[in-house]
């Protein structure tokens, strides 16, 4: 095809997302806990601050810079100065265990690494596994001294930088980010998206969000703060959305209770994300009672959305719905939006908001049996979600074989299992590996969940399947009791079979016994941990379930 000799091909580099807010928002505030308030003129200044930084460091096109941080400013500057020089920026879980914090370092290839004074001592426990790492740089909230092997804190290193003004152009087909997936088996897999991938990823999810008429929508008056680790899958990619549209950000470092809340009322959020952990824990903080939240908008994922929490948020005034993703996915693939003016029954719209929700823009995704054959949309039949989209990782670093059985049949294997009802709307019943496997039926632990958790005694429940000599798995649920209240065992047992006489739930979900436990393990993002606990609980025994 012909084209005009000066025609430019504009590559979709991370930079692309600045030009917005730069001549739409100036002006617009960038805020960081109690401590750092400035403008996007000012994060554009430092951005190119940082870039002069790292470019004096002598990283180059293709180095890895990774980052151990909380949620900050500074975070939000790596995500553009980094990718824009060309080089990758990797973001360490400051969750794990030190020994899984220098395999990734290592694995990545990471030769500087920006880290906050608060994980000094954890990084001297893991320094002699670390022989590749170069260049250390301060992350300080205070004044401290700058300790032995660092080359500046962040703050003066920025001042002391010839700034990058020009970035160059260059194949939007570079990798711009890897992180490392949290499973509960084996060592973390690498994951990697390129430029042309996050700005894809960032132009569906602010379409997505932007198209809602009213319920969940995402604009440019709202005020937007992350309760996702930046860490973890870019924090959902919402810093990019945000930076796009020109948004207020307000970043709050470490996950407090009363700190969230606090910046919620002072910084008047209104677009939130988080798993339901974390909703679970600002809800039930004395503070919830006297902030209000009745403009607050909030995201879960990172697992279900149980019914119980949404139907507590709906009652505090959020506007709660659904999403999914995962971290080979950038993340984003659905979200659970609705048309409030539609639905005028209660449980109708609770059931959709509970859901995954509808597939965002560009996504492919299908429900598919064991030879890739598509099941019904009638919101019974199951099978594993299999997706396509133009920001899926195309493999895990340095893990052929991993790799091509993440890709088996030329679509993404999400390893979750979940049925379509014919509106579109995608729940997702289990993972595969969690699904119960009773009296020749499959049982999802999720919905046992749900109607668990509706008990108003019960805090938390997680459900396991634990071995079995008839029927070769049985449900356990696992319970926390909510403070000063009391439920028992039988009355949990009831709850589940009066949902099983109606016909909502298999009798062979019917449990045999139920454990109250004080707390339920997680994995290092906040997720239930099925298999730490399966390894807790699961001691085998023989049961009736007739």
């Amino acid at each position: 095809m012909s084209h005009a000799p000066d025609a430019h091909a504009y590559p979709l580099l991370i930079r692309q997302l600045l030009h917005t807010p730069l001549a739409v928002h100036p002006a617009q505030e960038i805020v960081y806990g109690d401590t750092v308030r400035f403008d996007y003129r000012t994060l554009q200044a430092r951005i190119g601050q940082l870039a002069g930084l790292l470019t004096s460091l002598r990283v180059k096109h293709g180095d890895t810079v990774a980052v151990m941080d909380w949620d900050s400013n500074r975070y939000l500057e790596s995500y553009f100065a980094v990718p824009m020089i060309g080089a990758v920026l990797m973001m360490v879980n400051i969750r794990l265990a030190p020994e899984q914090i220098a395999y990734t370092l290592n694995h990545s290839g990471a030769r500087v690494l920006l880290v906050n004074r608060e994980f000094l001592p954890m990084l001297e426990s893991i320094e002699e596994q670390l022989p590749d790492l170069r260049t250390r740089i301060l992350l300080d909230d205070g004044d401290g001294p700058l300790p032995t092997g660092f080359v500046t804190e962040y703050e003066a290193g920025l001042r002391e930088a010839t700034a990058v003004t020009a970035f160059p152009d260059f194949d939007e087909n570079t990798r711009a980010t890897t992180f490392y997936t949290t499973g509960t088996t084996g060592l973390p897999k690498g994951v990697y998206f390129t430029h042309r991938q996050l700005v894809l990823h960032s132009l569906a999810a602010m379409a997505a969000l932007g198209s809602a008429a009213s319920q969940g929508r995402l604009h440019r008056d709202d005020v937007y703060m992350p309760i996702t680790p930046m860490f973890h899958v870019h924090a959902w990619g919402l810093p990019y959305v945000a930076t796009l549209m020109g948004i207020k950000q307000v970043y709050p470092g470490r996950y407090l209770p009363e700190r969230l809340l606090g910046l919620i009322a002072r910084e008047k959020v209104t677009f939130s994300h988080c798993v339901p952990t974390i909703l679970h824990m600002l809800l039930g903080h004395p503070a919830a009672a006297t902030t209000d939240l009745r403009r607050w908008k909030v995201v879960i994922g990172g697992a279900a959305l149980p019914r119980a929490l949404a139907q507590q948020a709906l009652a505090a005034g959020i506007d709660i719905f659904g999403g999914y993703g995962m971290s080979e996915t950038c993340p984003l693939l659905t979200l659970a939006q609705i048309d409030v003016d539609a639905l005028t029954d209660a449980g109708e719209a609770l059931s959709l908001r509970t859901k995954a929700g509808i597939p965002v823009p560009l996504v492919d995704l299908r429900i598919v049996d064991e030879d890739m054959h598509d099941v019904a949309h009638d919101g019974i039949a199951t099978g594993e979600v299999v997706v396509r989209a133009p920001w899926l990782t195309q493999g895990y670093l340095h893990n052929p074989d991993a790799s091509a059985a993440l890709w088996a049949g030329g679509y993404l294997h999400t390893g979750d299992i979940g049925n379509i009802d014919p509106g579109g709307y995608l729940r997702v019943a289990d993972r595969i590996k969690d699904v119960i496997k009773t009296g020749g039926e499959w049982i999802s632990s999720l919905a046992l969940e749900d109607i668990i958790a509706l008990h108003p005694a019960v805090s938390e429940v997680a459900v396991i399947g634990i071995s079995d000599t008839k029927w070769g798995e049985r449900p356990l649920p696992l319970v926390v009791r909510r403070a000063g209240s009391e439920v028992s065992e039988a009355e949990i047992i009831e709850l589940v079979a009066a949902r099983s006489r109606s016909g909502d739930i298999s009798r062979y979900a019917i449990p045999d016994r139920v454990r109250f436990v004080d707390a339920i393990e997680r994995t290092s993002v906040g997720k239930i941990n099925k298999k730490k606990l399966r390894s807790l609980h699961d001691v085998g025994t023989a049961t009736d379930a007739g």
